[in-house]
């Protein structure tokens, strides 16, 4: 069986003119943070993007116009600048992410617009993996902050747990909707603070703002709010502005996941191969040892290219060719990395992030893609299924769609996976059904 063929664009292959390059001292240029909106449907994600976009002055003229005779003299639908699929604009719903950019005096920006209907997580998981945010959006008006205990809605929950799984470093809660509480808003806007920070304590989550907003209308979202003289704290975009950016170790071991090779100058002679992808972690530099997996090979780097110059080191999160000193048989999906880093396994524990209709089972055969590797793959145990509700373990013995557990995992070859907890890219697999070739799962290692 010949492993399923993907034609879906990227994150990376959609935001690369963004994405950071080597020069010839092999520094890392300025990075655009990358940041995601999530929460439950109709919380307000694709209306807040379009303001931010609006207000930053990120739109054509002509999509202004545009919008402005679809209004006909009433407010303009800013959701409308993110919902770009017919049938988004139709049923008033994000179904596809969808990415945005724009840029302030001190930072650039990439908005991944999430939708929030369970049956679109996989989407919401796809946005997720790339970001250096994710702003959590939270609709006061479906919550009943009077009572006492504040109950947040399960989307909520799940967009913030998977958020935390895949490693996303900073999360901003954002209260939106407050313009529609008619009083006491200072109160309910706390109410609904003390309940996200009390969930995110118990689910290990680091906050980094609640922010009390009004997409519609405006507030907090990149000017201070004069409806609420009580909130004295950063506006959204002065938050965003601050987070840092995703940056893997640079020191340490070389890992770098081979995407494609290309063999310089004409002819059929011995003309030297480059072995292109971008770092997972470490440098690389003329005269490093290295490893391959899984041949196992070793070679010495003979120079380091990037956009097909000769640069003197790359490092984690930049693009780089690799040249070696001699032939060695290397093609796409494998490995090149420090010797003796990397101890390739076929059998590992990992959170699995379920994403099919189609539930988890055990002992049934699906493609998992590590790295640009492909290689067949089962279930062998399933140890626990996580309740959002209350953050317990509990049995289970499947995993249904959006349900998130931890399982192990037996591959078809051994492959030289890494926590996922030290870095993103060694350490996160994607589950395919062998027989309808969707995209099932996310697997992180443990």
């Amino acid at each position: 069986m010949n492993a399923p063929m993907t034609s879906n664009v990227t994150h990376n292959e959609a935001t690369q003119e963004l994405a950071p390059h080597c020069d010839a001292q092999g520094e890392l240029a300025h990075k655009a943070l990358r940041f995601l909106t999530a929460g439950s449907v109709d919380d307000g994600k694709s209306t807040l993007i379009g303001r931010l976009l609006f207000d930053s002055r990120a739109i054509l003229a002509d999509q202004l116009d545009a919008l402005e005779k679809r209004a006909a003299g009433a407010p303009i639908d800013l959701s409308l600048l993110t919902d770009g699929l017919e049938a988004e604009r139709e049923q008033g719903i994000t179904i596809d992410v969808a990415y945005r950019y724009f840029a302030t005096r001190t930072r650039k920006f990439i908005i991944a617009d999430a939708p929030g209907h369970e049956q679109y997580t996989r989407n919401m998981v796809t946005a997720a993996a790339g970001s250096d945010a994710a702003v959590v959006l939270v609709d006061i008006t479906k919550i009943d902050w009077r009572a006492a205990t504040v109950e947040l809605l399960p989307q909520t929950k799940r967009h913030s747990l998977l958020a935390r799984l895949l490693r996303v470093p900073s999360i901003v809660f954002a209260v939106n909707k407050l313009d529609a509480v008619e009083a006491d808003t200072q109160a309910a806007f706390e109410a609904v603070r003390n309940a996200l920070l009390g969930f995110a304590e118990q689910a290990g989550i680091t906050v980094k703002g609640v922010i009390p907003v009004s997409a519609l209308r405006g507030d907090n979202v990149t000017t201070p709010s004069a409806n609420w003289p009580w909130y004295a704290g950063p506006t959204l975009l002065q938050l965003l502005e601050t987070l840092p950016v995703t940056d893997e170790r640079h020191d340490g071991a070389l890992l770098h996941p081979v995407q494609y090779v290309t063999r310089e100058g004409e002819g059929t002679g011995h003309q030297p191969r480059t072995f292109w992808g971008r770092i997972a972690h470490g440098g690389v530099q003329a005269g490093d040892a290295v490893q391959v997996f899984p041949s196992g090979e070793t070679a010495t780097v003979a120079e380091v290219r990037h956009a097909g110059e000769v640069v003197d080191r790359c490092e984690a999160g930049q693009s780089a060719g690799i040249v070696l000193d001699r032939q060695v048989d290397i093609s796409r999906g494998d490995w090149i990395a420090t010797p003796g880093s990397l101890t390739p396994r076929d059998q590992f524990s990992a959170t699995l992030a379920w994403l099919d209709t189609e539930a988890a089972q055990v002992g049934r055969k699906y493609w998992v893609r590590h790295g640009n590797r492909w290689v067949q793959a089962r279930i062998t145990a399933i140890d626990s299924r996580l309740d959002i509700h209350t953050l317990q373990d509990t049995d289970a013995h499947e995993l249904a769609v959006n349900e998130i557990g931890r399982v192990q995992i037996q591959t078809q070859q051994p492959l030289p996976v890494e926590p996922y907890a030290d870095n993103r890219v060694g350490g996160a697999l994607i589950v395919v059904d062998a027989t309808t070739n969707r995209t099932s799962g996310a697997l992180l290692v443990a």
